[in-house]
């Protein structure tokens, strides 16, 4: 969860480097570092605690910039705590190597011991200091050039990683690998680059190679790149992809925040997560991944999805809906529990991979043990080419485009968009759904970008309620049925960027403890919408009302009994009562976002936290 970024070529380094790392903050941001190569200067580091702009105002204060070969690292901690002794890059005790990480070197500590045994030195407490001295200590003991040190020490190593390498003694190159953390090489005329994902030379080539896992590439000036598998050495011919996403995607378009252009663009995103699969006119769900496993999909016992975090409560929406539509069994796993309590996988469960990132470790774990017991496993993500999209038997992506801002909006609603369409699909094909619900719930769907675009609309009525309760110390969120997993989304949201203690509850299950909780002091926000457990819900709030709590409603556009005991309603359309968290979701991302301003909180960058979870 670092993000990585290097460049050989005829350009100036620096200013490409550290454009890249901005890109990539959203990976990691409590650190970051250069180094620059030429040669009048040699190699020369600068890094430091914090976010890349304090990398550029300390690099201002005398550091050289010159150099047409670069490396740059933007941190999210693991090993060490953020200061700049952590900082990547780090250098090798003889000063030749440096190197850049993402990911942990788990049997590091035996490789540290044997090395001082040795007479290396450490500076810092990472694992990847100790990697780039193991990498020297090969080269030096074997008289090898680099590519071959590089490939021996990770035949040594235990873990994941990005990583990429340089030598001063050959100037002209930089070697990269990749196991379980992502990695992309641009191709340009004369140059390359190397980085955690593509968006940090989109706007100098359209030429991408993605290393596999467990590959390596020796990429030099001139030259075409090499690529090889670590553990035989086997030459693999590099794909060159084009790429998918554009410049325009990954910049704010006016907007203050990449959080707030990411809730807006939601109309437009569902849709582009549905066109060319949904055809509500002649009631056809087209989608190729499930078409050519439909037999496993019918034949399915059990439904397993795995995910963490917000891909979790899609999971959990999703869980309502295959069971309504299917009446297949579902059980809904965190990824990061999965593996470690020997769970019961059978040949004939399918197992649903969601993860935005299509990196998420914890979920790449679950999949590899799914596929050793047999099961077929159907990955949901939203970036072309990432190692969740390889390693399943088949999937779907979400079309959502970048999403840039770490706290998840538009991946929750379009994973929602694309399991819906599988559900749909399935419950027509087991005869699950009768073909009056199936057409409504498609003419349904293909409007629902007009009813997010009119919850929107509910913008200034988030912000005044905000501003009402952005101090408030705690904070409770209501929901049932479909709208339980929204409630956990919600109050997911208003932790992330605002840091307010916030919890997600069945709003029945009020009862059962959480109540205590509530004075005139507890803002409550309760997920309404007339369709569903209407009277249940209308009972909890009145529960709420008898106890002073200070009721946020999020209602359907009309109504009148809620009004009259919420403080405060938020006005939404009309929507079928399964696809209602598509609609239901949208003010609290507002709200979450506005409270989080006011409180004058990083929004994009909140604290300790990265976008691409790549570490268990």
């Amino acid at each position: 969860m670092c993000g990585i970024v290097g460049y050989i070529g005829h350009r100036d380094a620096y200013p490409i480097v550290v454009k890249g790392l901005k890109r990539l903050e959203y990976r990691g941001y409590d650190s970051a570092g250069v180094m620059l190569y030429d040669e009048e200067s040699g190699v020369k580091v600068c890094k430091t605690k914090g976010k890349v702009s304090d990398l550029e105002a300390k690099a201002n204060e005398g550091f050289t910039v010159k150099g047409n070969i670069g490396i740059g690292h933007t941190r999210w901690a693991t090993h060490g705590v953020p200061n700049d002794v952590n900082s990547h890059p780090h250098v090798s005790n003889s000063g030749d190597l440096v190197i850049i990480h993402n990911g942990i070197i788990e049997n590091y500590a035996p490789l540290k011991e044997e090395l001082i045994k040795r007479g290396y030195t450490f500076k810092s407490d990472t694992d990847t200091e100790v990697l780039v001295n193991l990498i020297e200590e090969v080269q030096k003991k074997e008289n090898i050039k680099l590519g071959k040190a590089v490939q021996i020490a990770l035949n040594q190593v235990v873990g994941a990683y990005a990583i990429a390498v340089f030598d001063k003694k050959n100037p002209n190159e930089l070697v990269a690998a990749r196991l379980g953390s992502p990695l992309a090489i641009g191709v340009g005329e004369g140059e390359y680059f190397v980085a955690s994902d593509a968006s940090p030379f989109i706007e100098y080539t359209s030429n991408a190679v993605y290393l596999e896992d467990g590959e390596m590439a020796n990429i030099r000036l001139h030259k075409a790149i090499k690529i090889r598998k670590i553990k035989d050495d086997s030459l693999v011919d590099p794909y060159i992809q084009e790429l998918q996403m554009n410049l325009e995607q990954i910049e704010k378009g006016g907007y203050d925040h990449f959080m707030l252009k990411e809730i807006y663009e939601q109309p437009s995103v569902i849709k582009d997560t549905y066109r060319g699969r949904l055809h509500a006119n002649e009631g056809i769900v087209q989608m190729a991944g499930v078409e050519d496993n439909l037999e496993k999909f019918l034949n399915a016992k059990r439904i397993l999805i795995v995910a963490c975090g917000t891909s979790w409560h899609a999971g959990l929406v999703a869980e309502y809906i295959f069971e309504e539509f299917t009446r297949i069994p579902v059980e809904v796993e965190y990824a990061s529990e999965f593996r470690y309590r020997n769970p019961i996988i059978n040949k004939d469960d399918v197992v649903i991979a969601i993860s935005q990132s299509g990196e998420t470790a914890d979920t790449m774990a679950a999949i590899k043990l799914a596929k050793e017991n047999g099961a077929f496993v159907f990955g949901v993500c939203n970036v072309v080419g990432s190692s969740i999209s390889r390693e399943s038997h088949a999937g779907a992506y979400t079309h959502a485009g970048p999403e840039i801002g770490v706290a998840s909006t538009k991946a929750f609603t379009t994973q929602i968009t694309v399991l819906t369409m599988i559900a749909l699909k399935l419950g027509k094909a087991k005869g699950t759904l009768s073909n009056t619900d199936f057409h409504t719930y498609l003419q349904e769907l293909e409007i629902i970008p007009e009813k997010v675009a009119e919850a929107l609309e509910t913008n200034d009525k988030a912000k005044e309620i905000a501003a009402a309760f952005k101090d408030s110390p705690n904070c409770l969120y209501l929901g049932r049925g479909y709208n339980f997993p929204v409630a956990l989304e919600g109050a997911l949201k208003l932790k992330e960027i605002s840091y307010i203690h916030a919890e997600g509850y069945p709003a029945a299950e009020m009862k059962h403890g959480p109540i205590a909780l509530i004075d005139e002091h507890m803002p409550v926000i309760v997920i309404a919408p007339k369709q569903g457990h209407y009277d249940k819900i209308v009972s909890n709030i009145q529960e709420i009302k008898s106890r002073s709590g200070k009721i946020i409603a999020v209602v359907t556009k009309g109504d009148i009994q809620v009004r009259e005991l919420a403080d405060y309603v938020i006005e939404i359309p009309e929507t079928s009562d399964a696809l209602s968290p598509l609609v239901t979701t949208i003010p609290l991302q507002l709200l979450s976002y506005y409270i989080a301003v006011m409180r004058g909180c990083n929004v994009d960058q909140p604290r300790n936290l990265a976008k691409s979870v790549t570490v268990e």
